[in-house]
């Protein structure tokens, strides 16, 4: 697997609100947050770009609502922002799905950078995730999802079908890779190529 020298790291929604699991229910892969900080810390180590992802839902109800608690990044990431030794860091904010369609425009900053390979991670892997990584790879990207670095929640669907988490998050994978939208990897894949 090659890694660009200036590959991304679109890191999204890593909120505390989603530790609500009243709210949320179950969830899968525990291990996701030590992935997710293993990626950012190679990043931040070869002085690739970062790209913290924050979604600040409408929803009144959200834990993810601004001015909520659970709006803020997890401990680990807030504790990261900031440290990388030199290469860019960018903060977007969004309302929907796609970091795509965030503040600042990730698509426009990508191309002002020169960037064409974007490794994604984040929560919850069916939702933001999936949907940032098949714009990315709509787009021209080359798209890595590091699914253990991703999680999500059983979800209900129609005619009363259920899915667990991972369930759901399989489905995912196998949609974004078996469809060309992305390559899923393993993040020990991804960290031995970046570091």
């Amino acid at each position: 697997m090659e890694i660009a020298e200036n590959a991304a790291l679109v890191v999204v929604d890593v909120q505390k609100g989603f530790d609500e699991a009243d709210f949320w229910g179950p969830r899968n892969n525990p291990e996701a947050d030590d992935n997710i900080a293993s990626l950012i810390d190679v990043w931040q180590a070869t002085e690739r770009p970062v790209v913290f992802v924050r979604h600040d839902s409408p929803k009144p109800r959200s834990p993810l609502r601004p001015g909520y608690e659970g709006n803020g990044f997890k401990e680990y990431v807030e504790q990261r922002r900031g440290k990388g030794a030199g290469g860019d860091e960018l903060l977007i904010t969004k309302t929907v799905n796609s970091a795509f369609y965030g503040t600042p425009d990730l698509g426009a900053w990508l191309k002002a950078e020169g960037i064409s390979q974007i490794v994604v991670a984040g929560i919850q892997t069916n939702m933001c995730v999936e949907t940032t990584a098949r714009m990315g790879g709509n787009l021209g990207y080359d798209v890595l999802v590091a699914y253990d670095a991703t999680y999500t929640f059983d979800l209900e669907g129609p005619f009363g079908w259920r899915r667990s988490a991972d369930e759901v998050a399989q489905a995912s994978a196998v949609s974004l890779h078996g469809g060309g939208f992305a390559r899923v990897v393993a993040t020990k894949e991804v960290v031995d190529a970046a570091g």
